[in-house]
């Protein structure tokens, strides 16, 4: 029996020919799509269990439209009104991101104002709280007054509610800087302002993170308030025209684009975050709990 030795076959070259980083590259890119699909398939399959649950309560207590519609009768209404309902929502979006860069911008920057210094803290911290304790409701006509219908007021009102979580989460992160990181500083001869902005600023990043998830999670909500208050245009302001012509379903439909748009900004905020904090993975849920 003659042996053929010219040479490997393609079977071997390929297998001698393998990159163990690639192969791990590939199970990777297809574990995350897999876990990608899996959570897609968990979203559709909550979102059919509760319209279910929803058209069972219409169908079963027999309630009229006007009091809680179906949700075909919503679907409908968003898509013959998804035009005039594009319109505002755009106006109500431009408010909360808006108003959402102006609280990081201001609560960044004040977090450093009061880090570097003991008397700024002393005086502005007891303002930062004030903004917090005043009731929105409270202050949303005096805004509009002050500010008038268009959308200085709202994105006035949205910066206000934001700016509280955003100051507060990186204040703390700021003061709770690893001592001994800051001992190292010291030693190798770091200014206040390079201690502050080299050591102490990267350490308060996962608590900025924080800040801006809650903000980001509130700022609907000041922006709302403003146009149920007065405006002339906004999905507040549809809805508040909506339920004072009895039109339940086109505001249902508001504020099924209201949840679409804050889901969609949560997890751009966490992702952002992500990137922000890359060095500090998360945890999954449930990790701490023992089985």
């Amino acid at each position: 029996m003659v042996l053929n030795l010219e040479g490997p076959s393609r079977v071997t070259r390929q297998f001698f020919n393998c990159n163990p980083k690639q192969s791990g590259a590939k199970a990777g890119v297809r574990a995350g799509a897999q876990n990608a699909v899996a959570k897609v398939l968990r979203a559709i399959a909550i979102a059919f269990v509760l319209v279910a649950a929803w058209q069972a309560i219409v169908s079963v207590f027999d309630l009229p439209p006007f009091v809680l519609p179906g949700p075909f009768q919503v679907m409908a209404s968003l898509y013959s009104n998804f035009s005039y309902l594009l319109g505002h929502a755009a106006i109500t979006a431009s408010e909360i991101l808006i108003g959402l860069v102006l609280g990081l911008v201001l609560g960044v920057a004040t977090g450093l104002g009061m880090a570097l210094s003991a008397s700024a803290a002393r005086l502005v911290f007891p303002v930062v709280l004030a903004t917090q304790a005043l009731p929105v409701f409270a202050i949303a006509p005096l805004l509009v007054l002050w500010f008038g219908f268009g959308l200085a007021s709202k994105i006035i009102m949205a910066t206000l509610i934001i700016y509280f979580p955003i100051t507060s989460a990186f204040f703390d992160g700021l003061r709770r800087t690893d001592p001994d990181l800051l001992d190292l500083g010291r030693i190798a001869g770091a200014s206040p302002l390079q201690s502050l902005l080299q050591l102490r600023l990267p350490s308060a990043l996962p608590s900025l993170s924080s800040g801006l998830r809650v903000g980001a999670a509130l700022a609907p909500i000041g922006a709302v308030v403003g146009e149920w208050v007065g405006s002339s245009a906004g999905l507040g302001f549809v809805m508040l025209h909506a339920n004072g012509r009895m039109q339940t379903d086109l505001m249902f439909a508001a504020l099924f684009i209201l949840a679409v748009f804050v889901v969609v900004l949560r997890i751009g905020t966490d992702q952002l975050t992500r990137r922000l904090v890359f060095w500090m993975p998360e945890n999954q849920p449930g990790v701490f709990i023992s089985t």
